[in-house]
Parts: C-alpha cells; structure tokens; sequence
C-alpha cells in the first residue's frame, strides 16, 4: 500500500517581521483546521539543516516562506519541480540554502519528497519585530488558502475546527 505522508512545513524567522510569514502561516493553520494523522503541519522555523528527519519522513511537502523575489511586496509565488533548485540560489537567507541542502540529502538517501514552495515577496525582513507588516499580514490568508489546496491536491484532507463538534462533522 503506497503511503501518502504530506508535511506542511513553515520555515523563517519570525523576530524578523516577514521574515516569519511561513510561521505564522502554520500557527494559522494550527489554530483553524484539523488535519488527519497522515498530514503533519510543521513550525520548522530556521532548523534548516536539523529538519532533514521531518522532511524525509513526507511523500509530499508543502513549504511556506517569504521568497525574495524583487517583485512587489506581497506578490504570491508556488514553485515545483525543476523551478525550486534555480530559484532557491539566489535566496537571501540561511534557513532557505539549508532547506535546499536537507533536500538534496533527502534525495541522496532515496527520500526526496515531491515538494512545493509557496511563497510572498515580503516588505521588510530587516526590522527587528515579531509583527508582520500590514500587507504581508493581508497575505496569510491568502497563502492559508493556497496550502488547503495543495494538501487537497495531494489527497489529503482538512476540517475547519469548530466550537460545535456536530458542526465540524458536517
């Protein structure tokens, strides 16, 4: 029986303004939905490297990040495939050329994930805040919404949670 193990992983460093939008991201998702036990939502923070084990355990992975893309603030980019190696050279962070690596280990090791990139072109990722900016903040929906339909994409299922249990059943 073929597994289907999807893992959402949001990566960045929140104490730098949109620099956390994968993070918040996550807690979003945390917070409002209930997912089955084969989809695993995954603060990965700036581990990098250290979430090889996490990444290697998932047929399909979702990633969350701000993507510095020098297009307008708030732009929404997904990349796949062929697209994620080129792209994520010419990143501006760490955490982002340590996601590339533990990949490459992944797939080194047979374990490479079918992997997506969903992403915003952030505003500030300089200032020192926990706060995102107002528009990267009118953007987490929106990114919320693009990894319900990639997690559905790739089979899995989501609920809303809700006060109401009869109402979540539904």
């Amino acid at each position: 029986m073929a597994t289907n193990n999807i893992t959402v992983l949001g990566v960045g460093n929140y104490l730098y303004r949109d620099e956390g939008v994968g993070i918040r991201v996550v807690e979003q998702l945390q917070a409002q939905y209930d997912f089955p036990e084969h989809v695993l939502v995954v603060d990965g923070g700036v581990l990098g490297i250290n979430l090889m084990g996490v990444i290697s355990q998932a047929d399909r992975l979702i990633v969350v990040d701000a993507m510095r893309n020098h297009g307008e603030p708030g732009t929404l980019y997904r990349l796949e495939g062929e697209e994620i190696p080129k792209r994520i050279l010419a990143k501006n962070s760490l955490h982002q050329v340590d996601l590339l690596e533990s990949l490459t280990l992944c797939s080194a090791i047979d374990r490479q994930p079918e992997t997506v990139i969903l992403g915003v072109e952030p505003q500030d990722i300089e200032t020192l805040s926990v706060e995102l900016t107002p528009l990267i903040q009118s953007r987490v929906d929106d990114l919320v919404q693009l990894v319900l339909d990639e997690v559905a994409r790739f089979g899995g299922t989501y609920r809303p949670k809700s006060a109401d249990p009869a109402a979540a059943a539904g």
